[in-house]
């Protein structure tokens, strides 16, 4: 098997081709621009179709009508572009379509900057748009999870008939590292449930609209027990040497790789730290934040926004041990030194280090 230097955003669009993505609709922002780029060169090459939309709002709506038609499709933007997503991601989610959606996440609110950012949190995770649906998220920090995580998506997406997102900063985007690409067998050609223009799909109706109440709900109801299949089958984390730390670093993305080094160092030093690392946001790793939490006195958040993955940490604990936290924005990086330094204090029992439902924020 041989391995290919490139960028994150490539490793995306090759990685899908292989899963058998044979449709992407999108419009080029940066940092997720590179995604588009090589959508238009490896698509038609694989016999799919590539198409520039005119707006990330045509583009999504167009990702609807070939999920609707059983393609495998994918599209790709960064927060602003998102945000213009929203209203046709839920209607995909109420329609039960299956689609990849990547957001290679840079500064806001607003137009904000082209650095990178982790402040889209809020609004995959949790759903930025209307209705009861949720996404499943998955959080790549390294170029070869780019492209294994989007294999994963692809399946989680059919699994689950619900759009799938990957949220990867726009470090992680834009950096280049050697991947592997398995062989993949190819999906099934047309799902029993998708629209072909023929006699024997015509029965299949892809619509999110109930306008009788109890319809509606029953509708919700079987929505929500897919999500929570998923809470149940589909959390990943890792856990590195979490299993005897006083202090669990908490982090995803590029921040998991600052994390992991300064976890090292300070293993080094004689200092019983670990890092826990979200793979999935949603459905989030609960279960793992509850091994942790036997040995660990105090976990410490890392990330690159105001406190959006901190929330859920503290849901996780449920007031169990106390939380910590470090944040930077507007696209600068914790750096190593920072974090170490923050560490070392809690390692030798700083001020709040250990207190069950405190949370020490620090603006660096």
């Amino acid at each position: 098997m041989s391995r290919l230097l490139m960028k994150g955003n490539e490793a995306i669009v090759k990685s899908a081709v292989l899963a058998g993505c044979r449709g992407f609709y999108g419009y080029p922002i940066t940092p997720a621009s590179e995604i588009t780029e090589a959508a238009a060169v490896y698509l038609p090459q694989a016999g799919g179709v590539f198409l520039q939309a005119e707006s990330e709002v045509a583009a999504i709506n167009m990702l609807y009508g070939a999920a609707a038609a059983g393609v495998r499709a994918m599209t790709a933007s960064s927060g602003p572009g998102i945000s213009l997503m929203q209203e046709g991601i839920s209607y995909m989610a109420g329609a039960e379509l299956p689609c990849v959606i990547a957001d290679i996440t840079r500064g806001g609110p607003g137009l904000g900057n082209i650095a990178s950012e982790q402040s889209d949190y809020h609004q995959v995770v949790k759903g930025g748009g209307h209705g009861n649906y949720r996404t499943l998220v998955l959080a790549p920090h390294s170029v070869q999870e780019m492209a294994d995580l989007t294999a994963l998506a692809f399946d989680l997406a059919d699994r689950y008939r619900n759009p799938v997102v990957l949220m990867a900063d726009g470090f992680i985007g834009q950096m280049m590292e050697p991947v592997e690409f398995p062989q993949r067998a190819t999906p099934p050609q047309l799902p029993p449930w998708a629209v072909a223009g023929t006699a024997e799909t015509r029965r299949n109706l892809i619509s999110s609209i109930y306008l009788e109440t109890d319809k509606l709900e029953a509708h919700v109801r079987q929505l929500e027990a897919k999500y929570l299949v998923a809470e149940r089958r589909e959390a990943r984390a890792e856990e590195w040497r979490t299993e005897d730390a006083d202090v669990v670093l908490v982090g995803y993305g590029i921040v998991a790789r600052i994390l992991k080094a300064v976890a090292a160092e300070a293993r080094a030093e004689g200092l019983r730290v670990g890092l826990l690392r979200p793979i999935t946001l949603f459905p989030f790793p609960n279960v793992a934040f509850d091994r942790a939490a036997w040995q660990a006195r105090v976990f410490l958040v890392v990330e690159m926004s105001t406190g959006q993955l901190l929330e859920d940490v503290r849901l996780a604990l449920n007031g169990a041990r106390g939380v910590e936290f470090l944040s930077r924005v507007g696209g600068n990086v914790p750096t190593h030194n920072e974090v170490l330094e923050r560490v070392r204090e809690l390692a030798h029992g700083g001020a709040g280090a250990g207190e069950p439902e405190t949370e020490q924020i620090a603006h660096v």
